[in-house]
């Protein structure tokens, strides 16, 4: 009997070590650590894709590349030299004091950490501004995409009225009135005709040369296994697997380029938001937006489109939750019901621990690099 009993409780060990091994799947960073660290993506453990991701052109976080300027737009320090020079002049504006920097300000992550951005007026847009840093992977603009590249994405705020309300031809106009902007404009593109079409190419080259420094997540993954402590490297973990911040924060850009609904159209609200349907008119876009990079997602609060989100806490929060999306009764049966957001099936309830939180806000704490120093250039007279 005696034995029977020993051995009822060797089994009872067994099964409970066995259920213990299988609930943490984190009881070895070191081996996490070697992994992640060892320059082979091939190692990683494999992510927690939703059926919804193509798997076949999924690609995986990484170190950021070098960014490559497009072949119809190439780069030239004379015409980076211009775009940041137009990007801070603000006679673009009709007011002349509003500029690209006014929203997009380099001392706070190009952007103005405010959970809406003042323009015109002091009138106050519908979304938050997001930070221009990599904003050359971008394949389009805007929480809602509206612009197909950054070429297309600089006239958008001039003739915006919440921003810098100006007319198009009226902006382009005053810039050909500057005296010292005609040598600007010749060392560019050979000669100093000034147009439109040229103040958008030369914005949108400088902005391609806004881009992160290496961060400590680029260079642990690139074999420098002591940049991320254990926590961090259980977020990163975390990250990719049960945390499911994969399926939309993915590639080297952490973000998929595409458009889903999280839960945040505060449909019947007054800051309703249906995102991409305002652009296509696509039913299946109703809600939809763009999914932002999480690069330096730590200096570029407050959060989410609307800026409703004043932590990154309040965010992993919302997401381990679900995102659930309360829409009240009364829209129910009305007209505008056919309007009502379905959220995306990738977002589903989490069950994350306080330590698996706390490690994941870590990890994408390790995403930001340092800061750098931007000198603003003199204005042509």
């Amino acid at each position: 009997m005696r034995n029977n009993l020993i051995l009822s409780l060797f089994i009872c060990v067994f099964i409970c070590s066995c259920k213990t091994e299988h609930k943490d799947e984190y009881t070895n960073i070191a081996d996490l650590k070697a992994i992640y660290s060892s320059g082979d993506i091939t190692k990683w453990p494999a992510p927690d894709l939703d059926s919804t991701v193509n798997k076949e052109t999924f690609k995986d976080i990484g170190a950021l590349p070098k960014l490559q300027h497009p072949e119809y737009n190439p780069f030239s320090q004379e015409k980076s030299k211009l775009g940041k020079t137009l990007f801070f002049d603000p006679r673009l504006s009709v007011s002349g004091q509003i500029a690209c920097a006014s929203c997009h300000n380099p001392e706070l992550a190009w952007t103005d950490n405010s959970t809406r951005s003042f323009g015109h007026d002091r009138q106050t847009g519908a979304r938050n501004s997001m930070t221009i840093l990599n904003s050359g992977f971008a394949h389009s603009l805007f929480w809602d995409g509206r612009a197909s590249s950054l070429e297309d994405q600089a006239r958008f705020p001039i003739g915006d009225p919440l921003e810098m309300n100006e007319k198009l031809n009226i902006a382009v106009d005053k810039i050909a009135e500057i005296k010292g902007y005609k040598p600007l404009f010749e060392a560019a593109f050979g000669n100093d005709t000034i147009s439109l079409e040229r103040i958008q190419f030369a914005i949108a080259t400088f902005e391609r040369t806004v881009n992160s420094y290496k961060t400590r997540f680029d260079k642990f993954v690139e074999g420098d296994s002591t940049k991320l402590n254990n926590q961090e490297v259980l977020g990163l973990h975390v990250f990719r697997t049960k945390g499911r911040c994969i399926n939309c924060h993915n590639t080297p850009y952490f973000s998929d380029n595409q458009f889903h609904n999280d839960g945040q159209t505060l449909f019947g609200t007054k800051d309703e938001d249906f995102g991409r349907y305002n652009v296509t008119k696509n039913m299946d876009d109703i809600g939809k937006i763009r999914t932002p990079t999480l690069r330096e997602v730590a200096r570029t609060g407050p959060w989410m489109h609307n800026g409703h989100f004043p932590s990154l806490l309040d965010v992993v929060q919302f997401y381990n939750l679900g995102n659930p999306a309360v829409v009240q009764k009364k829209y129910l049966g009305k007209g505008r019901d056919s309007l009502i957001p379905t959220n995306s099936p990738i977002l589903k309830k989490l069950d994350l621990e306080k330590n698996e939180i706390e490690a994941l806000i870590a990890f994408m704490e390790t995403l930001s690099s340092s800061r750098g120093r931007t000198l603003i250039p003199q204005l042509p007279q």
